[in-house]
């Protein structure tokens, strides 16, 4: 580059539109989005790392898409080429990829390619691109306002991963605001603007979520605001609001934001929610709408969601059409908004998609010929007897008989189900009433008969089927599914694992979130290490992050190795059973958390759990012994000082609700087969002094001679399957 071009370069810098100027150069200056971009998030990593792939972001003007592409330009070791699919076509992206295959042989350099605008390229243009961003010569970044999964070749948007990018909430506009205030090299911090607390909530309402808009108004109310004699610019709400005077809209006529918000009012109108309808009605409206198209929406929704409770329904809302065809645009908002409410507060029933049940049977059914009743009988009824037997409805008293006229192969069959809304109310009683006497004269006719079948249990059929039941993989992937159904994570959360040494949960949360990321709290150095292997086999930016430390060590783990992680969800199986200080625990949890997440957790209850001596028959052992072994074992689960068993539901409930939770806790009590090994048995007799066992807590209260007899009569379950009584408690506990 030569003088002369940095002294363009410097100059059209200079007089670049302020939101030009302030876009951000990195992620610590970057605004917004942390659901993709804030700490521990997988794309925050990916920049970094400096180990992107090929990526696609989606979202309306003024979100950061392309700011985030020039951040990773700024941040990446590789060649970065810009090209905007409006501007560019197959030329410059042969351009660019002859530049990606040189910088790639000679230097061993990797290209970034960022194509803005992406769904602007053709279907030739998108699948030029496609064989290098396959074969790794190209890393492609794409930035669209466009669905991709529509508007982006398959092959592309299935090489890539995509991120969605949300509109800016409002604190992320007033802190664009201040950050242009504030910025003395590329914004107004060496000028003295006061801008007025109102001034900056109409800016930031009317900005709607784009920070591009917020900026441009900001700009030309600065530049076009004289200072006044102590140099002070001061911008009131009346300047504000004719800086920018008409909220940006989000509204492509052949893009998502057309379909999404003609899905939102008709679902609101078949919702019966009139507020909502005339919202999105005015939404569309605003943004330019073709009524026509509203009305034509309105005549479907019409017969498909209200039909017959309000049959006049269709004929309204065609009054309606016609009179805006005659008066046009504006007075047409009355008859438009007229059909709305109509409809939102008309009876709803969608009875007539009886009718695709019906085209389903001519579908899937053979067809079944015109009974012979039915039939045309102006032809041949001298011959075939065609329209013979038919029964004339208008020769009976209230001009109906019960005959039927479905196919012989079909008789009997509802198609048509009249709700208990508006004017079908009326017939609901009347139809039943009809179908009922029809019925009578098929059975009458013998032609309804029933074919029922019986069949004994195949019993070894039956032992097969049953053998899995009680195996543990399934019960605890039971109890991982309804966890992680509890929790709901979203693609880009990042999630702790409190107790995550057999894996179960870790893996499942990778799986979950492959845009956030998970941290795995293990106890022990060889859990540690166990889990560290298993995640090698992984990418490097989906493994997990795993620490080492109790849950009372957590806090001091997470201070010294991630100090800038908050948490969306905190999940954990029995991670609180044998904590001593389980309140203490909860309250640390808090502090991890972030605003909206939530703490779910699966916590077996011992004290709700099944009782050894329950799987005797009482009859092996004396009446006194058993009683005896009954209390023993009962007192086992009342023992103070033992963490696992001094507590219930309820103490872990006063735990949360004590730390500033808000807590619902299901208890559910489960029963399994499961099988009684000498393993098993040994494990409950045999002493250790790893942890006490059944026998060493019984024998407090018992004498040798009574453990004798009654592990004898435990042998005798030897090989047999019982049913296990489990009791697991499902936490989940929200700010």
């Amino acid at each position: 580059m030569d003088l002369f071009q940095q002294h363009r370069l410097d100059v059209t810098e200079a007089e670049a539109p302020l939101a030009a100027r302030l876009r951000p150069r990195t992620l610590d200056e970057f605004v917004g989005q942390d659901a993709i971009v804030g700490p521990g998030r997988l794309l925050r990593r990916a920049i970094q790392a400096d180990q992107l792939s090929s990526l696609i972001f989606y979202g309306p003007p003024g979100t950061g898409k392309t700011t985030l592409a020039r951040i990773i330009a700024n941040t990446t070791q590789a060649h970065f080429i810009a090209i905007n699919a409006v501007l560019s076509g197959v030329k410059e992206i042969r351009e660019a990829i002859a530049a990606a295959q040189d910088k790639r042989g000679m230097y061993g350099q990797r290209t970034i390619l960022f194509v803005d605008e992406v769904h602007r390229f053709n279907k030739a243009q998108q699948d030029a691109l496609l064989p290098w961003v396959e074969n790794g010569t190209v890393i492609l970044i794409g930035a669209t306002t466009e669905n991709p999964y529509f508007e982006v070749n398959k092959a592309l948007v299935s090489r890539s991963r995509l991120f969605q990018l949300k509109p800016l909430d409002e604190q992320d506009l007033r802190n664009v605001v201040q950050q242009a205030l504030q910025d003395d090299d590329r914004g107004y911090g060496k000028l003295n603007v006061q801008l007025d607390q109102d001034a900056i909530d109409h800016l930031v309402n009317v900005a709607n979520g784009d920070a591009r808009a917020l900026l441009n108004a900001l700009e030309l109310a600065v530049e076009t605001t004289p200072p006044d004699d102590a140099g002070s610019i001061h911008i009131t709400l009346s300047v504000a609001e004719e800086s920018i005077q008409r909220r940006a809209v989000l509204y492509d006529k052949e893009g998502d934001a057309h379909f999404d918000t003609i899905s939102a009012f008709i679902k609101s109108v078949r919702g019966s929610d009139p507020d909502a309808a005339l919202y999105w009605l005015a939404r569309m409206v605003y943004a330019g709408e073709d009524p026509r198209f509203i009305f034509r929406r309105l005549l479907i929704l019409a017969g498909e969601d209200i039909g017959m409770a309000d049959p006049d329904a269709i004929a309204i809302v065609h009054a309606c059409a016609e009179t805006f065809d005659r008066i046009g645009l504006p007075e047409g908002r009355y008859p438009l908004a007229h059909a709305t409410l109509y409809l939102a507060t008309a009876p709803k029933s969608n009875s007539v998609m009886g009718f695709f049940d019906a085209l389903a049977a001519v579908e899937q059914e053979r067809e079944g010929d015109v009974p012979n009743p039915l039939k045309d009988s102006n032809r041949d009824k001298k011959g075939f007897g065609h329209g013979a037997g038919y029964l004339y409805p208008h020769a009976y008293r209230d001009h109906w008989v019960a005959q039927q006229y479905l196919p012989s192969s079909l008789q009997g069959q509802v198609f048509y189900q009249p709700s208990a809304q508006g004017f079908e109310a009326a017939i609901q009683t009347q139809v039943a009433r009809q179908r009922e006497a029809q019925l009578a004269a098929l059975v009458d006719d013998g032609a309804f008969s029933d074919a029922l079948t019986f069949s004994p249990v195949d019993s070894a059929q039956e032992r097969w089927l049953q053998r899995t039941v009680g195996q543990a993989g399934d019960r605890l992937g039971a109890v991982r599914d309804r966890l992680f159904a509890l929790a709901s994570p979203q693609r880009h959360h990042v999630v702790l694992d409190l107790n995550a040494g057999s894996g179960l949960l870790t893996w499942e949360a990778i799986r979950q979130v492959p845009e956030g990321s998970v941290v795995a709290c293990v106890r022990t150095p060889k859990d540690a290490d166990a889990l560290t292997q298993q995640a090698a086999a992984l990418p490097e930016l989906t493994r997990p992050i795993v620490l080492q430390a109790s849950l009372t060590e957590l806090p001091i783990v997470l201070n010294a190795q991630a100090t800038d992680l908050r948490f969306d969800r905190i999940v954990g199986r029995n991670a609180l059973m044998r904590e001593v200080d389980k309140a203490g625990i909860v309250r640390s949890l808090l502090n991890w958390l972030q605003p909206n997440g939530t703490v779910t957790l699966a916590e077996s209850v011992p004290r709700q759990a099944q009782r050894l001596y329950q799987l005797l028959d009482p009859a092996w052992l004396s009446t006194k012994l058993y009683q005896t072994l009954a209390q023993a074992e009962d007192a086992i689960y009342t023992q103070p000082d033992d963490p696992m068993v001094n507590w219930d539901v309820p103490d872990l409930r006063t735990s949360f609700e004590t730390a500033g939770f808000t807590v619902e806790i299901q208890l559910e009590q489960t029963f399994t087969d499961t099988l009684i090994t000498k393993a098993l048995l040994d494990r409950w007799f045999t002493a250790t002094h790893a942890q006490p066992t059944y026998a060493m807590h019984l024998s407090q209260q018992l004498s040798q001679a009574e453990l004798t007899n009654i592990q004898s009569a435990f042998s005798r379950l030897l090989n047999q399957t019982v049913k296990w009584q489990s009791a697991i408690a499902f936490v989940q506990a929200h700010r």
